[in-house]
């Protein structure tokens, strides 16, 4: 296997199996907890590398998860004493964890190679070198089997308890009832996060591992809102993004986690300014839309108020009623093609007269806001 085929399938997976482990997290609402993860595993991996008497892929990756999931269970103890919240839990732990970390790798491993920016932003382009050998044939980027592993462990876990998981996240006290123990669900969950986490750090470093796991997911929601489609997509974005990414970085010989972190942020931008439905353009439009109905809503119901009394015809001319109602020239127009293209009002000369759908129309209006 070539080098930039490595690189690139790397790349590939780690999207792949990040985004699918992120669906839920965003859902849960627990994205940082990713990031606290990422950067509290270290006095894991220092424990493990002091167990192992040097470095062990195993021991490291049993020590980071250990400490992954201890940082889980310290947040979750903090916001059960109901003395802070989730994300000032968070912002508790994991620097706290960090610190314990960087403390013991300067003290007892300052002389050996287990330096914390390595940790922290990883290199995709030494995964090549780092390979797996069994029966002196080499299989390929060890990192490639790791990520491979987890996303299929990642799959697993929710094709098993995708009900479980899906009731737990909207409805945590109805999976309570339901005997589903929504606890022990999350804290499962959570030790499949920071198995992936760990896992991807090891090829794309942490910084990116948290951008795979929880940029992909939000991407997708601007989408659909559908959770299948929603998983799918998440899939889908992670692993094109690692791989635009590698071809750009390649293009024009940048930093591969660099590229492939833009090219993550160019996907989450463009989604949520031209998403069909949520994203920003979108809505303005939909505002902009609301505004004219609302406005053409306020005409029909001032003809309606109006009509049949002595006032009506001076009350429906279109000069009387760019005074009355504070409209420039422009938007009457507006207003009234909007109301005629509604069937609410017609033209006559230089009045408008109301159908009896446009009263009906506003006697709904006045019903529905007096209810």
């Amino acid at each position: 296997m070539s080098g930039a085929l490595a690189i690139a399938l790397v790349a590939i997976v780690a999207g792949a199996s990040c985004g699918l482990a992120g669906v839920f997290l965003v859902l849960r609402r627990l994205a940082m907890m990713s990031d606290a993860i990422s950067h509290a595993i270290l006095p894991g991996l220092v424990a493990g590398y002091f167990f192992a008497r040097g470095p062990n892929l195993i021991a490291a990756f049993l020590g980071a998860t250990a400490a992954g999931v201890l940082t889980v269970f310290l947040v979750e103890t903090i916001v059960r004493m109901r003395r802070l919240k989730e994300d000032a839990a968070i912002g508790l732990v994991f620097p706290a964890l960090f610190a314990i970390g960087v403390l013991l790798v300067s003290r007892y491993f300052a002389n050996v190679h287990l330096d914390t920016d390595a940790v922290l932003y990883g290199e995709i382009a030494l995964a090549p070198f780092d390979t797996w050998n069994v029966a002196g044939r080499n299989l390929g980027p060890q990192s490639l089997w790791v990520l491979a592993g987890l996303g299929l462990l990642n799959a697993g876990f929710l094709y098993l308890f995708f009900k479980e998981l899906k009731l737990s996240t909207f409805d945590p006290g109805l999976a309570e009832i339901l005997g589903f123990r929504p606890g022990l669900l999350h804290y499962s969950f959570m030790t499949i996060i920071a198995m992936t986490t760990v896992g991807a750090f090891s090829a794309v470093g942490a910084i990116l591992a948290v951008a795979l796991i929880v940029i992909p997911a939000v991407t997708a929601s601007f989408w659909t809102t559908r959770l299948p489609v929603v998983i799918v997509l998440s899939i889908g974005i992670g692993a094109f993004a690692g791989l635009l990414g590698y071809g750009a970085a390649t293009a024009i010989d940048v930093s591969i986690s660099g590229a492939i972190a833009t090219t993550l942020g160019l996907l989450v931008g463009g989604s949520a300014l031209f998403a069909p439905r949520t994203g920003f353009v979108a809505q303005a439009l939909l505002r902009r839309r609301q505004r004219w109905a609302f406005a053409a809503t306020a005409l029909v119901i001032h003809l309606a108020h109006h009509r049949g009394t002595d006032a009506e015809v001076e009350e429906s001319r279109l000069d009387h009623l760019q005074a009355e109602l504070g409209w420039s020239s422009d938007e009457v127009n507006r207003i009234v093609r909007e109301s005629e293209e509604a069937g609410w009002t017609i033209r006559e000369g230089d009045r408008l007269v109301l159908t009896e759908t446009g009263a009906r129309a506003a006697a709904g209006r006045l019903v529905a806001d007096r209810a």
